[in-house]
């Protein structure tokens, strides 16, 4: 089992935990990010621009087309973020901006030239990049910033300020394994931006004891002694040769990773470059983020009674929104304290009313609740809409009376007032169906066997000697009936002035029959089934049978 932790060890973990937040809150943090369109090679720098600011930037930041600088700058809050590093493209040239939360300012650099990492490792010999280097932030090295004028000032401690402070007595040498060098040129007005590895290597000693520390054993085949290695160091390559110098040798006050290095000891630092690098040129330089006054131009150069114009018409700008906003502000003021009074008038109109007829004051109102109380609210708000308009001749609103409102539209569109389905009946059905509702029997089948007109499926007797008559006078049709010539006989069929429907002669029909009676029933001109066949059915001539 094993040993409990002691409260000493928690409070130290505790402590120890809240000191690594709060540096971790301390350090500035950045989004590199672009806005448009840049294309695949601006795309694959924004991402070699987050390997370097690692491990304090969102390695995985999503942008969107709809995304705006304000949505940025509010996420940017809650995340401690302090710097925005912004890529875009123009036609002519790719921008780079560089901006400080949240008030600025925001620098403008033109890109010159650069190369991405994929470039920068293929052209290099025996390249040294791998993760572990990028889980501390890099050492930031400034060179030939010490020049006369604001701007380069204000670019030097903007660049101070992207990266971690250290503190030179106290730092880790363990943990500085990149470096990042910004050279600024003068003459040219450009700014070289490079990305290096750190590796120290100790000096002092033969190429063949470097191999030994190393645990590269060389091939010791012609040599008879061991110390011909160590003094000689013969079989070496020539690529392996020294090219150390005072320029990169020191003496090391911490023991380094790495064999060889301990403390005290002479040790020679050697940087492999990782990129990417870039070449930059300092266009403007604004104040707030983007938004301000134009601290510095290296192209447009304005006369002090420009910029005064500049400011004042700025000046006029902001404050002519400010009074819009103002006065949108005191006209919502205004509509809802007039909508509440001519409310309350009209609400007071209707009580004093209801008093005059003698129903009372009806100062609490209830809740409906029920649908059987609908109808007489729609009429009480149909009252305070016609009172509103009397009293205020306006137009109520369409949130101040809205069932009214919604009624009105109704009215207009020619709707119904019932919400509900109007409920149809058997006689409208049978006029929607072609038939007359008088005509219907009893029973619920009803005489719909066939489609069309009433006088289809008829016989040709019965057809032709309907259609006979005096030309010029119209046919009587089925739904045109005199009183009391309708009769029934025993099978429901109907008789038209001493004729009989074919129902009656034959029998009910189905659909799609012409002239056959109903299996079962036997008409007046219908023969005796043959002797073998079925009862109720005639045998037809020509099927094969004598």
């Amino acid at each position: 089992m094993g040993k409990s932790k002691t409260k000493n060890q928690k409070k130290s973990r505790q402590n120890a935990l809240h000191v690594a937040q709060e540096e971790y809150s301390s350090v500035p943090h950045s989004f590199v990010f672009h806005r448009g369109h840049i294309g695949k090679n601006v795309e694959q720098l924004v991402k070699d621009m987050r390997r370097v600011m690692e491990p304090y930037t969102a390695e995985s930041l999503t942008v969107r087309k709809k995304n705006v600088l304000k949505d940025f700058v509010a996420v940017a809050g809650p995340l401690g973020v302090t710097h925005f590093l912004i890529f875009g493209k123009s036609p002519s040239s790719i921008g780079l901006r560089l901006a400080r939360l949240p008030k600025g300012p925001m620098l403008h650099f033109r890109v010159l030239k650069y190369a991405l990492i994929k470039d920068v490792v293929s052209s290099v010999k025996r390249h040294r990049m791998h993760e572990e280097q990028f889980t501390h932030h890099p050492l930031l090295i400034l060179n030939n910033f010490g020049v006369e004028g604001m701007h380069v000032k204000l670019m030097a401690t903007m660049f101070q300020n992207m990266f971690p402070s250290i503190n030179v007595h106290k730092v880790n040498l363990n943990s500085i394994k990149r470096c990042v060098l910004i050279n600024y040129d003068p003459k040219t007005q450009s700014i070289e931006f490079r990305h290096y590895s750190v590796k120290v290597v100790p000096v002092g000693m033969s190429r063949g004891v470097k191999k030994l520390m190393q645990e590269k054993l060389p091939n010791m085949g012609r040599f008879e002694d061991i110390s011909e290695l160590l003094m000689k160091g013969a079989n070496l390559s020539e690529s392996e040769a020294e090219q150390d110098g005072d320029h990169n040798i020191t003496e090391l006050p911490q023991v380094y990773a790495g064999r060889g290095n301990m403390k005290a000891q002479q040790s020679a630092v050697r940087l492999t470059e990782i990129g990417p690098r870039m070449t930059l040129q300092l266009i403007k330089i604004e104040e707030g983020m983007g938004e301000g006054n134009v601290m510095y131009h290296a192209v447009v150069e304005k006369t002090k009674e420009e910029l005064r114009e500049i400011q004042a018409r700025k000046a006029k700008k902001l404050q002519q929104k400010e009074d819009r906003r103002k006065a949108q502000e005191q006209n919502i003021a205004l509509k809802k304290e007039k909508q509440r009074e001519n409310k309350q008038r009209s609400l007071e109109g209707i009580r004093r009313r209801k008093e005059e007829q003698g129903e009372g004051d009806d100062s609490e109102v209830e809740d409906p609740g029920t649908q059987e109380d609908k109808p007489a609210l729609d009429e009480e708000s149909d009252e305070e809409a016609n009172y509103y308009r009397e009293a205020v001749g306006e137009e109520p609103d369409e949130d101040m009376f809205p069932d009214a409102s919604k009624r009105k539209r109704r009215r207009a569109e020619g709707k119904p007032h019932n919400p509900f389905k109007k409920r149809k009946f058997s006689a409208e059905r049978g006029d929607k169906a072609g038939r007359d509702p008088a005509r219907e029997g009893p029973s619920k089948r009803g005489p719909k066997y066939g489609k069309g007109s009433p006088g289809q499926g008829r016989g040709k007797a019965e057809r032709g000697r309907a259609g006979d008559g005096a030309p010029g006078k119209r046919h009587q049709r089925q739904g045109e009936r005199k009183f009391g010539e309708e009769k029934r006989n025993k099978f429901g069929g109907k008789k038209f002035g001493g004729k009989t429907t074919p129902g009656a002669a034959k029998g009910l029909k189905f659909k799609g029959q012409k002239g056959k009676p109903r299996p079962g029933l036997k008409g007046k001109g219908q023969s005796k089934a043959r002797p073998g066949g079925k009862p109720g059915f005639k045998q037809r001539k020509g099927k094969g049978r004598p």
